[in-house]
């Protein structure tokens, strides 16, 4: 019984999945065949929109291509009419040129038989020519080349004639115009380039607080001071001024030295010779420093390039040196300005100008070969560091012991005595002073006919006075001649000294 329940229960499972199997496969039949219709349809629609555009497509194309045919075809068209037209044009030039090279043909032809009747007649005049000159010489007792040659010797000599007066006026009018425009050129130089002149002393004060300090830097029995003078080199002298101590020595380095080495002491307050070594040393180092500084400073206020590291340092140490008062640094910048000016002005290179100003003096800071002058020393230190051949003549010339070379030389020479010359630059001795005015003077009376003499303009000009009976006006001119020499041989000054010699005649009567 329960076999039996089994087996029709297997046996119904059996049929029901079979069942179940059948429906199924009879369900994805059906879905099959409706997927496959569908894409059947989906496919024939999409052919259909392809085959369209691809139509459309083919039509797109087909108009531009007529379009791009048609346009080819005008182009075509407009080249062959522009074709045509040449080759009608060029015909009718062609028929131009015909016509033209027979009528140059004809010309020609014409030219030719005028040509033949120039030659004839050429030939009759130089017969003629001929027979007049043979006539001629028959006549004149002398031949035609003689005749030629004494004409032209006669026009040389007129010429040659003409020529030196015309040099001569032209001479004149340029000593005259050069001389004019000279003395404008440096009037407007000297109004351009007029600095202040600073006169150096041979003296430095130092100022202190109070006059405790006077005794510290003595020491005790001197030793302070007696050291501090050995590292220095520089005289102190401690008087009764009160808050100050005096550092003489005609060397501005040395002072400045000093004078910066005592204030470091004073501030520091430890004062004894070992320190005042250390602090003098370390001075030293910091003043080169500086000296290195200035002249770079220097070179680039002045728009200078390319000097020697050395002659750099030579232009910063011309700040502490001055010749008769007058700052070396500042009289060697007024030099290069004035010699720029100059330059500018007659048209030459200012820069070279400017440069060889500045280094004109540089031979009175170099500490080799002292026996040479200061110029000729310059020069060699100039040509020393690659200096160019006519800064070296100009600085070696700009007192007049070498030839110039150069246009720069006179420059620097007239800039040079410009800047030491003008009144208030320079300083001399006062009894040194009055006795070369009164050397001046006397130089002048020497001679007969002189009534007296004045040497004004700080020994700048000297007026001479002749008594009118004595001397005539053309002895005048060589008086002023004859003391301008014996000054210039006997006498050393500054610049240059104007000589003025006044003749007067005053007739006086009384009316009673």
């Amino acid at each position: 019984m329960i076999t039996t329940i089994i087996i029709t229960a297997i046996i119904a499972l059996v049929a029901g999945f079979l069942t179940c199997m059948l429906t199924t496969n009879v369900i994805l039949k059906n879905k099959r065949k409706a997927f496959i219709e569908a894409a059947q349809n989906e496919g024939e629609a999409i052919k259909k929109e392809k085959i369209f555009q691809a139509k459309e497509k083919f039509l797109q194309l087909k108009s531009e291509h007529e379009a791009y045919i048609n346009e080819r075809n005008a182009q075509a068209q407009q080249t062959e009419n522009k074709l045509k037209q040449r080759e009608l044009v060029l015909n009718q030039q062609n028929s131009e040129l015909g016509r033209k090279q027979k009528e140059a043909d004809t010309i020609r032809e014409n030219l030719k038989l005028q040509l033949d009747i120039v030659n004839k007649k050429s030939d009759e005049y130089d017969k003629l020519r001929n027979q007049a000159i043979e006539k001629l010489e028959e006549i004149a007792g002398i031949s035609a080349i003689d005749a030629k040659n004494q004409l032209v010797e006669s026009m040389k000599a007129e010429a040659k004639t003409q020529a030196m007066s015309y040099i001569n006026d032209v001479m004149d009018e340029a000593r005259l115009t050069a001389s004019k425009e000279a003395k404008r050129i440096v009037i407007n130089t000297i109004q351009r380039t007029a600095p202040e002149a600073a006169i150096e002393n041979a003296v430095t004060v130092f100022n202190i607080d109070n006059d405790e300090v006077k005794g510290r830097i003595i020491g005790r029995e001197g030793r302070n001071i007696r050291a501090l003078e050995a590292a220095t080199g520089v005289e102190i002298v401690v008087d009764d001024t009160p808050e100050a101590i005096l550092l003489s020595s005609f060397d501005p380095v040395r002072r400045e030295v000093a004078r910066l080495a005592l204030h470091q002491l004073v501030t520091d307050g430890r004062i004894h010779p070992a320190r005042i070594e250390e602090v003098v040393d370390k001075v030293k180092k910091q003043l080169d420093d500086e000296i290195m500084e200035t002249g770079k400073r220097t070179c680039i206020d002045l728009g200078i390039h390319g000097l020697h590291v050395e002659l750099v340092r030579l232009i910063g140490r011309m700040k502490y040196r001055s010749s008769y008062g007058q700052n070396l640094l500042q009289h060697s910048r007024e030099v290069a300005n004035i010699c720029a000016t100059m330059a500018s002005e007659l048209g030459l290179n200012a820069k070279v100008a400017r440069r060889a100003g500045l280094l004109h003096d540089i031979g009175k800071v170099c500490e080799e070969d002292p026996e040479l002058p200061h110029a000729m020393l310059g020069m060699k230190v100039a040509e020393q560091y690659k200096e160019k051949p006519d800064i070296c003549n100009a600085i070696g010339a700009h007192h007049e012991e070498i030839e110039m070379q150069s246009l720069i030389a006179p420059l620097v020479l007239v800039a040079d005595a410009i800047s030491g010359a003008r009144p208030g630059a320079r300083r001399e001795v006062i009894e040194s002073y009055i006795k070369r005015l009164k050397d001046m003077e006397g130089i002048a009376l020497s001679h007969p006919g002189v009534t007296k003499t004045y040497a004004i303009q700080a020994g700048r000009e000297l007026r001479v006075i002749v008594g009118a009976e004595e001397v005539s006006d053309a002895q005048c001119e060589e008086l002023s001649t004859d003391i301008a020499k014996r000054i210039q041989d006997e006498m050393t000054y500054p610049g240059q000294v104007k000589i003025t010699v006044i003749r007067e005649t005053r007739s006086v009567a009384f009316a009673k």
